[in-house]
């Protein structure tokens, strides 16, 4: 069971900017093969972090704007927000414990 949100352009700000804890976003598309290699680590953080940080999907193909502003080039990008700013990323399949450390740091 994943706990992963799926934001559009549309739920970005509510749930991303307006959030009161961390957000991951993974920025990815259905396409992309490195992409598809970190979503079960996506998944699996979603459910040990539940409470803690908020985590999402964005696919980059059907939520143009968003991607647009943040600068998205190349995926998988991972973007980690706090009081609504961007305070970390990881650019490409990278393994879980990458992760971890991102989000122990952001939460420490």
């Amino acid at each position: 069971m994943s706990n992963v949100i799926h934001l559009t352009d549309a739920t970005f700000e509510q749930e991303v900017l307006k959030s009161d804890i961390p957000v991951l976003i993974d920025f990815w598309a259905a396409w992309c093969g490195p992409c598809r290699l970190i979503a079960p680590y996506i998944d699996e953080v979603s459910q040990e972090y539940q409470g803690k940080i908020k985590v999402c999907k964005l696919d980059v193909d059907n939520n143009q704007m968003t991607a647009m502003r943040y600068g998205i080039r190349s995926i998988p990008m991972l973007l980690f927000f706090k009081n609504g700013e961007v305070v970390d990323s990881i650019l490409g399949a990278v393994p879980k414990k990458n992760i971890v450390e991102k989000i122990d740091n952001i939460l420490s």
